[in-house]
């Protein structure tokens, strides 16, 4: 499931990061999802290219999306991996796709996502996030 190049404790420690951003932004919370992003960060996605130097740019951009899953009833998240790769000792690359819930456990979408992230002190935080076409998720090669 999973092509890296980097260590078994690296992939271990981004997937539980990535998780754990899951989780948190499964609580609707923009608050709760800041700290797993670095300052600075860029999303890209159909809406266009974002650089957000500060927690305070992503809230702007978070806080319209989050009010928009709660209007269709958005319950939780999850992450499938579809790639990880280690691109430095600092870098990797993670690509998957968002499967979004609603309260009553009904799936209701499938987002193509695909991270960078950077290994900041000794935790990895996502500085790029690529929201893309679930369809055009490379599975593993």
């Amino acid at each position: 499931m999973l092509a890296t190049g980097g260590g078994m404790n690296e992939e271990t420690a981004v997937i539980r990061v990535l998780a754990d951003y899951y989780a948190a932004f499964s609580t609707l919370d923009v608050q709760a999802v800041l700290s797993y992003f670095h300052e600075p960060s860029v999303l890209i996605g159909p809406q266009g290219v974002l650089a957000a130097p500060t927690y305070a740019v992503l809230t702007t951009v978070f806080t319209p999306a989050m009010e928009g899953l709660r209007a269709k009833g958005f319950g939780r998240s999850e992450l499938s991996v579809r790639n990880l790769k280690s691109l430095s000792a600092t870098a990797t690359l993670v690509t998957g796709v968002a499967v979004r819930y609603r309260v009553d456990g009904q799936e209701f979408e499938r987002v193509g996502v695909t991270y960078v992230l950077y290994k900041a002190d000794t935790r990895w935080k996502i500085a790029v996030l690529i929201i893309h076409d679930a369809n055009e998720v490379a599975l593993d090669e």
